[in-house]
């Protein structure tokens, strides 16, 4: 029999708050354990909640970001369970009355076609703490820190829509950059601010039914999510073809050894009202100015690229994969750079050097000024291109001016004519066999005399014009 998997997603985001969702305790994630701490988020007894309307805000705007429908009133329940990273046994969430549903977002399905994924609901919740396992000589200990207690989540639940692992990273791949062009949340999975658990099953292909689900935790990459489930429907279509049964549990994904483990068993405990938090309720003119703080999407943002810039579509969906990227590109471009010189520079050379030095378009020093200057030279041949890149390397370590680098290494290009004329004649007088090899039909040839001629010139020659010249004498 042939089956099908059926895949839905729970992720938590990590609002990008500056104190936590019920008390004014710094959210600074990577702190020393239990510095940021209070009696509210240590769920101290009589200690009262006191909701924070940042912890509002990022949570509209991440929902507006996923195309979700704004319930205009919500409330938080107590998730009863214990666990020693929540001692006080229950969670503040928003499990019967969320913020938000019915949202969606459009990904490329691995034929080429667009597919719509749907969100069923996003609702806001507190996080616990983080338990840290450690073995002090042979004896394993567990150690809580309280930092991360009270940090503001959301927790986006998809339904059953997604069928594959293609589609299940395009979706978090989308999602993440939804979120962070909204300003909701860094989303690093690295970091532990986008946490990411998948529930699968599988069923006969062509039947609409949902079978015993199982879930997945321990996913702190997009790769790694592939994976997990692609491991997981193998897992399971093993199972059931010889006759086993799936049982609902949760499993931990082993990316060193690539398999799924047994975690626990799968509890849930019951969720009432809480009576500390008040009810949510927005107001249309409230929503109105949520939306209005929303910056120009990614989508719209691709199109625009397209249109206004003359970029290829791939260009334009990689200059707009992250919104600093996308700022990025256009200050360069709006001092007179072709953009698509600038798409291209910045995909070919900037992207991989800044990923080599572990920098963003935030921290880097190289500002949009100093790139399109150097472009600027680059596009007045005062430089050719394996000059350009030389001075790129160079602007990472100085605060130089690239035309300052450029006079003081002694980059500039040679493009005066009778110059380059001399220096042409020395190369085909060093090379008479290529020449007459040109002339009698091997143009390939011109290739290797266009680097005998930069090599003597020790790269600094404009290969425009060597190239030129060449052709006029080998003619």
């Amino acid at each position: 029999m042939d089956y099908e998997a059926v895949i839905g997603l729970e992720i938590h985001v990590q609002l990008k708050c500056a104190t936590k969702m019920f008390c004014d305790c710094h959210n600074r994630p990577g702190d020393e354990p239990n510095q940021n701490i209070c009696p509210i988020c240590l769920w101290l007894p009589g200690a009262i909640p006191k909701f924070g309307r940042e912890a509002l805000e990022k949570a509209t705007l991440t929902c507006l970001a996923l195309n979700c429908d704004i319930q205009h009133q919500s409330a938080f329940d107590q998730k009863v369970y214990y666990y020693p990273d929540l001692p006080k046994g229950f969670q503040l969430s928003q499990f019967h009355r969320p913020l938000a549903k019915t949202g969606w977002l459009d990904i490329i399905g691995k034929d080429g076609a667009q597919e719509r994924l749907r969100i069923h609901k996003i609702h806001m919740e507190e996080d616990v703490a983080k338990l840290v396992h450690e073995t002090e000589g042979r004896t394993p200990i567990s150690l809580v820190d309280f930092n991360r207690a009270g940090t503001p989540l959301v927790e986006i639940v998809t339904e059953p829509d997604i069928r594959s692992p293609h589609d299940a990273m395009e979706f978090i791949r989308a999602l993440r950059t939804q979120i962070q062009y909204a300003g909701g949340s860094e989303c690093s999975m690295e970091q532990g601010t986008l946490r990411v658990d998948a529930n699968v099953s599988l069923r006969p292909c062509g039947t609409d039914q949902l079978n015993t689900k199982v879930e997945i935790k321990n996913m702190n990459s997009i790769r790694n999510i592939g994976d997990a489930i692609a491991y997981e429907i193998d897992r399971q279509a093993r199972c059931l073809k010889a006759g086993e049964e799936i049982v609902l549990h949760t499993r931990l994904w082993d990316p060193e050894k690539g398999v799924t483990a047994p975690m626990r068993a799968k509890f849930e405990g019951p969720c009432v009202p809480d009576p500390s938090v008040p009810q949510i309720v927005i107001s249309d003119e409230w929503l109105n100015e949520m939306r209005s703080r929303l910056p120009e999407m990614p989508g719209r943002k691709v199109e625009r690229f397209v249109d206004q810039y003359g970029l290829t579509r791939e260009q334009a969906v990689l200059m707009s994969s992250e919104r600093e990227l996308s700022e990025y590109f256009e200050a360069v471009v709006n001092q007179e750079i072709p953009a698509c010189t600038v798409a291209h520079w910045i995909a070919t050379q900037l992207l991989p050097a800044l990923k080599e030095r572990s920098q963003t378009f935030i921290d880097t020093p190289i500002s949009a000024e100093r790139f399109a200057g150097l472009l600027a030279m680059l596009e007045r041949d005062e430089v050719n291109a394996n000059s350009a890149k030389e001075v790129l390397a160079r602007l990472f370590e100085t605060d130089q001016t690239p035309r300052a680098i450029v006079e003081e290494s002694g980059f500039r290009q040679v493009s005066d004519t009778a110059e380059l004329e001399v220096l042409v004649d020395q190369v085909l007088a060093a090379n008479p066999s290529a020449a007459e090899g040109f002339r009698n039909g091997r143009k390939k040839v011109l290739g290797f005399l266009i680097g005998q001629a930069m090599s003597v010139s020790q790269g600094k020659a404009n290969p425009k014009l060597i190239r030129e010249i060449l052709i006029g004498r080998l003619s």
